[in-house]
């Protein structure tokens, strides 16, 4: 164990022995409050790095000395619950032992040495938490990937990332057999499963024999410790490279300050294992003690989410805001959240009207963060700061987070541009390593002393950060730039409108104009479509400027989201522009 640590935690054995400062001196700091404060310190920039750093050695197995010396509350680090009621409970203790074990089925039965890469592509099981930390014992690098990967998906992944492993479970098998034999790289295929898979090994099997013994590996902080694909909106997916410290202390003080967890909170998100959020969790509530809390959740459903809520003493959660606009088209009355006392919310902009129904009828704030997979978090409303409903919030620390023009200049307040966080003379060591396999990209990406995030907003003068759009996203129609956050957040304003997304779309005179999908509230569904047309242009021309309304309507069943429930703008944008020469659909004015 690290010095710095070692000192730290035998204080808190000391400590549980009854071993106290000198008379009349005020007790020390409890060492739990200690160790995390210095670990805050490091994610805030306020301390250096350390050289050596291993999540799992370094804050897993610190936890379950502090646990057995009566530091933490008689609550589990993991907590799973399937749909037929089924449940896991670990201890840090326990976390520590079983994830030992699966270090030892990576090193033995797959033969994973440091820096190997591992495809970790399983739904919300126990296995993806176990096998992520048994990822950073080996030293292996994990490569996250979401259940609903095609075979053309899984191809590209594997051949570009040149990974030695995958572990996933009986659904997607027979995809990665199909393209097995054109992925040189791939020696191994682990099966969670309780059945048997010709070509595959078995978890389960291997992990139940396995010893509960092993020695950690010595990483560096600097060495890399995940490897995720972005969404390839713009080409390709390319891959973004983590480091054990840039994600291991990287989240500590946004969980604390933003997700503001402490030792005896129970934190469910519900994004899926695939996304970078998860793993987000994963990094900001162990290092706090916290406990994470899964639901083998089939599908985005209201009610489920609900009922989990009453039923479990959830204390903090996380959702996408199109998760929340759902929840808060239910009776909310029907439900009591005894345990339930912070919420936060990112991935896509937050609208007003969605954080005002939350919070009228749970009396909880609604909490903005933003970040990206290149980054730990950027801006966001900390638990105790004001809240200007509709703003990102204020740059998180330690980024020095700017709106830009396009070669790098910092903009006055009120002035639109591109998010940037500063990277020189100093890079924060909470970053992305580079774009890997791809120097261009990773160039690209940086315009003078700046990282161009590739979104767009404005700052006003009290530090808010006001989303706008991508840079894709944005709508450049005669000249006008708009952005769809504030159509939509118009839109959502209208009691017609249960959903909405806005995209660009091709117009012969204005080269693209504004064109939203709507699915319509119950009460609205046997409107006369082209009234409601006119009516929610002429709503969206008195709430914001005029130039900005929907000269394109179109209403639909339901929008096209990702298995998170955040809504793919990108995939209406392909479809207008692609059908450019088709006739138009549904309700058009001009």
């Amino acid at each position: 164990m690290r010095l710095w640590l070692r000192e730290l935690v035998l204080q808190a054995l000391r400590n549980a022995r009854g071993i106290c400062g000198s008379h009349g001196q005020p007790p020390p700091l409890p060492v739990p409050q200690k160790i995390v404060a210095t670990w805050e310190a490091i994610s805030l920039g306020r301390q250096p790095v350390p050289e050596y750093f291993n999540f799992a050695h370094d804050v897993l197995d610190v936890w379950s000395q502090l646990e057995k010396a009566g530091h933490r509350p008689p609550i589990p680090a993991f907590w799973w619950v399937d749909g037929t009621g089924a449940e896991v409970k670990w201890s840090f203790e326990e976390l520590g032992e079983q994830s030992r074990k699966a270090a030892n089925v990576l090193e033995g039965a797959c033969g994973l040495q440091p820096g190997d890469r591992m495809m970790l592509v399983l739904p919300r099981l126990p296995e993806w938490w176990l096998v992520s930390v048994a990822c950073m014992r080996t030293g292996a690098v994990m490569i996250p990937g979401i259940s609903q990967l095609t075979e053309k998906d899984l191809k590209f992944r594997l051949q570009a990332s040149r990974a030695k492993a995958i572990i996933t479970s009986d659904s997607l098998a027979p995809r990665v057999d199909a393209i097995s034999a054109d992925c040189p790289s791939l020696q191994t295929k682990l099966l969670v499963s309780d059945s048997y898979r010709p070509g595959w090994m078995n978890f389960r099997e291997l992990l139940w024999e396995a010893s509960t013994e092993h020695n950690c590996a010595r990483t560096r902080s600097q060495d890399p410790v995940a490897i995720y694909f972005t969404s390839g909106t713009t080409g390709t997916p390319k891959m973004v490279e983590h480091t054990q410290a840039s994600y291991g202390l990287g989240f500590v003080a946004s969980g604390r300050r933003w997700v503001a967890l402490t030792k005896s909170d129970i934190f469910w998100n519900t994004t899926d294992t695939g996304w970078v959020k998860a793993a987000w969790t994963l990094f900001s509530a162990w290092p706090n003690g916290s406990c994470i809390f899964v639901h083998e959740l089939p599908r985005v459903d209201a009610k489920f989410i609900l009922n989990t809520l009453s039923r479990f003493p959830i204390t903090t959660l996380c959702c996408v805001p199109t998760i929340f606009r759902l929840l808060v088209q239910e009776d909310l009355t029907r439900y009591q959240f005894q345990s339930l006392r912070h919420c936060v919310t990112g991935g896509e902009a937050l609208t007003p009207d969605v954080r005002e129904k939350w919070k009228s009828q749970t009396g909880l704030e609604l909490h903005e963060g933003y970040g990206q997979s290149e980054t730990v978090l950027i801006c966001a409303n900390p638990k105790g700061m004001k809240i200007k409903s509709g703003s990102m919030g204020k740059a998180s620390p330690p980024y020095d987070v700017q709106v830009v023009d396009e070669e790098g200049n910092i903009l006055p307040p009120g002035e639109e541009g591109n998010v940037a966080i500063r990277v020189r003379p100093t890079r924060p060591f909470c970053f992305f390593t580079c774009y890997l396999d791809n120097p261009e990209k990773t160039a690209a990406s940086e315009q003078g002393d700046f990282y161009i995030t590739g979104d767009r907003a404005h700052m006003d003068k009290d530090g808010y950060f006001w989303f706008m759009g991508r840079n894709d996203d944005v709508i450049n129609s005669s000249s006008y730039r708009i952005g769809p956050v504030e159509v939509e957040s118009a839109l959502a304003e209208h009691p017609a409108v249960l959903e909405s997304a806005v995209v660009s779309s091709p117009d012969p005179i204005r080269g693209e104009v504004v064109k939203a999908f709507i699915v319509l509230s119950p009460a609205y569904s046997s409107h006369d479509p082209e009234k409601l047309t006119q009516e929610l242009q002429e709503h969206v021309k008195r709430v914001t400027a005029p130039y900005k309304y929907p000269r394109k309507m179109a209403f639909v069943s339901e929008l096209p989201k990702m298995v998170s429930g955040k809504i793919q703008r990108s995939k209406l944008r392909r479809q207008e522009w692609e059908n450019e020469k088709q006739p138009q659909k549904g309700p058009i004015s001009h």
